[in-house]
């Protein structure tokens, strides 16, 4: 088949949704498919500004949720104008990753399968961009389920999101959960020692890692919290932070509350080959997601990421999360927003790194066999082939 992936948000960027094109079209590409990605990257900056962000930046000041609404779809009318662009290169279906993209990809006329990676509405009422129960909330509700209904499939990467969009719209769903490249993301401890010494890291400290984007849904304000209990015990724990997003300044404020400046290290948003690097030299992946406006994690990428790469982990027992760990036995879960329990599995796997490495293990075993992109590329081929039967 000739398929094309299609998003009105940035490709290649830091998050899961990029992450899941990437390897997807990886793993459909190892099938014998031809795979193509389009997204509001392709559209010239210039357009960008002059169309997108500079009237939805304006809109905002005047009324919250305004400018969102009016970016959303104007990404979608100039996702629409590249789709018909490359309509000669005759594509068989295309596959969209959120509401507004399998809008502008059914307009088109292309058969269209959509992927439903989160809850768009609540997910923006959770990072602040809209008011609940406002009009614009109640657009952008609407677009949803005029997406789910007007797709031929609908594929989500969890169960919870299969039955939510089931809730909203009446259609059904595929629950494929996410998934990663098993070859890509693989155990490199070996290599502990050298990419230390690659990012100034010292081989004496203890390392926590936090591979997610700043934003509220994702809790990654709590490992800082946790820091002042876990360093009593461990004084040389440094905890590295790899994501940018809105919660930047309030994970600032708690280190400078809490003097934890030479303890706490904020890398920004960095290239998805790097953080291969620091799974590898951390001693411990933290995972604090916690539900926030309705939203709550799906299979977390970044969770089976580090399950993969061979790192112990600690996680929230919220959302997918719950799915993909088994407590004591391939990571640790804790309740969600409890500093003390989240500090307490983290003093714990220090103190027994034995343990760690034993669940990290499972983890590994837990990945190759139920997460594998191979595996998930055969079940979208499935539904696409059950798409172009319609």
């Amino acid at each position: 088949m000739k398929i094309l992936i299609a998003t009105a948000y940035d490709y290649p960027h830091a998050g899961g949704l990029s992450t899941h094109v990437t390897t997807l079209k990886s793993g459909l590409e190892s099938l014998g498919h031809e795979v193509d990605v389009l997204s509001f990257s392709n559209v010239p900056s210039s357009t960008q500004n002059l169309y997108a962000k500079g009237p939805s930046f304006i809109l905002n000041k005047l009324k919250k949720g305004k400018g969102i609404v009016w970016s959303h779809k104007a990404r979608k009318r100039l996702l629409q104008g590249l789709i018909e662009k490359n309509k000669d290169k005759q594509y068989d279906l295309i596959n969209a990753q959120d509401p507004f993209t399998t809008l502008a990809a059914l307009e088109t006329g292309i058969p269209t399968v959509s992927t439903v990676h989160g809850y768009m509405t609540f997910e923006s009422i959770s990072k602040g961009s809209l008011d609940e129960n406002s009009p614009e909330a109640s657009f952008m509700k609407e677009i949803e389920i005029k997406a789910y209904k007007g797709t031929r499939k609908i594929i989500t990467v969890d169960t919870r999101l299969k039955d939510y969009v089931k809730e909203v719209s009446g259609a059904e769903g595929n629950a494929i959960r996410n998934f990663i490249d098993i070859h890509n993301f693989k155990p490199d401890q070996e290599y502990k020692d050298q990419f230390r010494d690659k990012h100034g890291i010292s081989k004496e400290d203890n390392v926590l890692f936090v591979p997610r984007r700043l934003t509220k849904k994702n809790g990654v304000i709590y490992p800082a919290l946790a820091m002042p209990k876990i360093i009593e015990k461990f004084p040389n724990t440094k905890l590295i932070y790899a994501g940018s997003g809105e919660a930047l300044s309030e994970i600032k404020k708690i280190v400078e509350e809490h003097k934890l400046h030479d303890n706490v290290t904020l890398l920004g948003a960095i290239p998805h080959e790097e953080i291969k690097e620091f799974y590898a030299l951390c001693d411990v992946v933290l995972v604090p997601s916690v539900h926030s406006a309705g939203v709550e994690e799906a299979t977390s990428i970044s969770a089976l990421e580090a399950m993969g790469s061979g790192s112990p982990l600690v996680a929230c027992a919220v959302g997918g999360l719950k799915e993909i760990v088994n407590n004591k036995e391939d990571g640790l879960l804790v309740e969600e927003k409890n500093v003390q329990e989240l500090a307490d599995a983290v003093n714990y796997l220090l103190e027994n790194p034995e343990e760690g490495q034993r669940m990290a293990l499972k983890a590994r075993a837990k990945i190759e066999e139920e997460y594998s992109h191979i595996a998930a590329a055969k079940k979208y081929e499935a539904i696409y082939k059950s798409a172009l039967a319609k």
